[in-house]
Parts: C-alpha cells; structure tokens; sequence
C-alpha cells in the first residue's frame, strides 16, 4: 500500500526549550521522518532556542548523536535534515538577543510561523509577551502550548488570559499528543464508518468502560516538576479525559475541527461531579515504594525524590460516570500509574453479556465481547469473540481475540503522534488540539477532586513498584463486579 504524504507549505518552526528532553526525543525526530518523507519544503527553518550558549553548529552536533542513535544508519538525511536547523540562545525573562532573533525571522515574511513552547508553564506568559513585542504573533502564526495548561482552574484561565493577549484563539494551539496518535483516530474511522458499533454505542449494550495508562518508569528527570504535579493534574486531566470524550461523544456533523471539539466539551459538561462527598468511594491514589520493575530493582517514589515526605500521588483509579442519555449508568474506570508492570495504554469496551446462554455447562462460560484499542506499545485493535473450538469432541466455546495490528495490516510503520500533530499546526488545522473551553471544563471537574484529597488526612496507598497499584484499586473495579482488563484474558 503507497502512502501518500503531501508537502506543506515553507515554515519556520521555533522550539523553545530547544535543548529538553521533549524536543530532542520526540519533536526533533518527528520532524526528520516528516523531512525523509518529502513533506518539509527545503526553505523551511526550524530553530531551536534555549539558554544554554550554543551556535548552530554545536546545536546541530549534539543532534546529530540524538538522531544517529534514534534512526539508525541514514547518516546522508540526517545531514541534509540539519542544514534546516539552526539555534538562538535566549532568555525569556531577558532582554539580550530578542532584537536579533525577531530580524531572523523576520527574513522570511511569508513563512507560517510556529512557535512551540516546551518549557514549563511558568514560561508561556513571558515568551508569548516577547514575541507580541516583537511582532511575531502576527501573520500567519502560531503558538503551541504544551500541557499541563496550568495547575487548577484559576491558573489555567490565568495562563489563557495572558496567551490570550497576543494569540487570539484560532492561532493557539492546545497540544495532547495522545490525541494524534493513530488508534485515537481510528476510533472516529470504527465507531462512524462501520454500522456494526455505532448501533450498539450506548448504555443498552455497553456494560462499562476502561482505560488505561500505564508505564514503567520512575520519576527520571522530572522529578522537580512531577512532584508538584502528581498523576491526576500530570495524565488524567488532559490525555485520559481526553481518551474519555474520543470514546463518548456523540456523532459529530462532520470531521470539521469545531464540530468535533463541540462534542467532546459536552462529554466533558456531563461528567458526574467528584468531590468531598464522594471522593474516597470512587478514587484511589497511590505512591509507589521499592519494587521490581523490567527485571531489575528500582527505589521508592521518596528515594527518589530524596526526600521523607511527600503526599504527590504517582497512581490514580477513578470511577467516572456520564450523565447524559447514551451513557447513563455505565461506569468509566480509569486508571495510570508510574512504576506498573508493562508499559500499555490502551481503551477497553466491555459490552454486555448475553442475556440467555443457549450453552449447556460443558461449553464453558459465555465471556462477554470486548474491544480493545491499543495505543502504545503496537497500536491496533482487538475484538474478542467467544467461539466454537475446533473438533469433534462436543461444543466448546473458547474466547478468542480478531487481532489488527496497524503496523502488519498495513505494512508501514506507524507516524509518531508529534509527527501528525506539528504538521497539522502547520497546515492550521486545530481538529486534534484542545480548545479553551475544553480546558476549562477538564480543570472544573478535576479542581474538586485535588480539593478533596487535599482536604483528607489521608496519604497515597503504597504499593510495590512492579505491581498493578494499591489493592483498593483492585476493589474500586471487583466491588462492581467486574475485573480490570489483562491482554491474556
């Protein structure tokens, strides 16, 4: 199958934060494939700005070792990739070097200008107030803010509001990369190009919902920041509530960005309030001690916080429900932890069981069907089936999975979700990006939670790094009757 990838039109993209973890292991790389795959025109630019003192070509030298090691043995594109890349030293919060950075991009006025802020929140309202100063919010520009977009409601309208100044809202663009990844989409592709779902999307045939995010890893570099954060404001508010309204909405008029984002803000609206009344029913929040994890022993969350206190949760479970008519009564459990056994995440559609087994009880179990979208690792899709097993030995059911991999069905190897994303700012198509409104609803049903446990006495539950989180997790989702998904099932 030939895929067709078609150029966009001459950019300059401008990486703030240009020497971080974020833009040399994803965003930089993203944008070489994009380059190998023939669509950034060869007058683009893309500059990486940070504070370290640098020059293009100690910038292009440290990524050059970045791209060898994350692409393998394409030493010629790489080359050619990095004579579009260029570095400015600049501060922020300081005058120097603004005057000539404003003229470099000002040589070429016809250019979309991106720019992308991967840095700390703390940093969106000073950079965006330069480049208002400078001019360079006007044209064809664009701001990328990456999340979390503030810490509560209040900062979160704080951050908009300043933003707002300079960028108004069809300019600035919202990023959660889980959004761009392909089996998000897909379930647009499943859920409205196929009248096998749509018809059964619904309270009447679906009994509950899970998803999950899970990953490995312990704190790493961003330990300063993750404990001022934890797993609800880090994951929840934005990409899993995010997975959540992909998942519920309701069919929009038409894949138009607006149509879209309409229905996932009234999934948002009709989330059932979690707060200090309910709170410690329908949440658990975690933090991981000493354990294993991929095979080797790991320290504690405090270890390696080097600190003997801290109450910043590392595991979430929720219990959420939707109050609407599509949805009424059918739970959404969900959870992400640091330090799980197994990187995955992955939505799960659980639907109802059959109301009659015609099967005598030497069959086996009628096990109710379940869809499963998986997100990372090898993105694809599951349908699990119960069926005959073959033979002449009587009738036997066995629960079997229809398995699609995305990667061996179609033969390609899947685009990287930033590599969707950045081109889709280029092209000013803001479908797969978050609206203001859609950030202030998340903030307003995640602000009474934080509230509430804030307001506890209660610490996170401890669980061993390796396992799947605290057991009241366990019993969040058991005491409903029903069992979290494991990919053996």
């Amino acid at each position: 199958m030939t895929v067709i990838s078609l150029p966009v039109e001459p950019f300059d993209l401008v990486i703030f934060g240009g020497t971080g973890d974020l833009a040399l292991r994803k965003l930089l790389p993203a944008l070489f494939h994009r380059f190998v795959d023939g669509q950034i025109p060869a007058e683009s630019r893309i500059i990486g700005v940070a504070r370290e003192v640098l020059d293009d070509d100690g910038y292009r030298a440290s990524l050059r070792k970045t791209l060898n090691a994350l692409v393998g043995s394409e030493p010629a594109k790489v080359d050619q990739f990095l004579q579009q890349v260029g570095y400015r030293p600049l501060d922020a919060r300081k005058d120097a070097g603004w005057d000539d950075f404003a003229a470099l991009i000002g040589e070429q006025p016809d250019h979309v200008r991106v720019f992308y802020l991967s840095t700390s929140p703390d940093l969106f309202v000073d950079l965006c107030a330069r480049l208002g100063q400078y001019g360079l919010n006007e044209g064809k520009s664009r701001v990328v803010l990456e999340k979390p977009i503030g810490r509560s409601l209040e900062s979160a309208n704080r951050i908009n509001d300043d933003v707002g100044r300079v960028f108004n809202e069809s300019q600035t663009f919202r990023i959660d990369h889980y959004l761009g990844k392909e089996t998000v989409q897909n379930l647009l592709a499943l859920r409205f190009g196929n009248v096998l779902f749509e018809p059964l999307w619904n309270s009447a045939h679906i009994d509950h919902v899970q998803i999950t995010v899970a990953e490995t890893l312990g704190l790493g570099r961003r330990a300063g920041y993750y404990d001022h954060a934890g797993a609800l404001r880090d994951m929840v508010q934005n990409h899993i509530l995010q997975l959540l309204c992909m998942v519920a909405m309701e069919p929009p008029s038409s894949l138009s960005p607006d149509a879209v984002r309409n229905e996932k803000l009234k999934v948002l609206n009709a989330l059932k309030p979690i707060d200090a009344s309910n709170a410690s029913q329908l949440t658990v929040r975690g933090q991981y001690r000493a354990g294993v994890a991929e095979g080797a022993s790991v320290p504690g969350y405090l270890d390696e916080l080097e600190s003997h206190q801290s109450n910043t949760e590392t595991f979430v479970a929720l219990k959420a429900e939707i109050a609407n008519w599509r949805w009424a009564g059918v739970p959404f459990y969900l959870r992400t932890g640091k330090r799980l056994p197994s990187r995955v995440s992955e939505i799960v559609v659980a639907f109802k069981p059959v109301p009659h087994s015609i099967f005598d009880a030497s069959a086996g179990p009628v096990v109710q069907n379940r869809l499963v979208l998986r997100l990372q690792p090898d993105e694809g899709v599951k349908l699990w089936l119960s069926i005959k097993h073959p033979g002449p030995g009587g009738l036997r059911l066995r629960h079997v999975p229809l398995d699609m991999s995305f990667a061996e069905a179609f033969g390609v190897q899947q685009p990287d979700a930033y590599e969707r994303l950045l081109l889709d700012v280029v092209r000013g198509n803001p479908t797969l990006f978050m609206r203001r409104d859609e950030v202030e609803a998340a903030w307003k049903w995640a602000d009474p939670i934080l509230a509430a446990w804030a307001g506890s006495n209660e610490s996170p539950r401890p669980y061993a790094a390796g396992s799947w989180g605290p057991s009241a997790a366990v019993a969040l989702i058991e005491r409903d009757g029903r069992t979290w998904h494991e990919d053996n099932d």
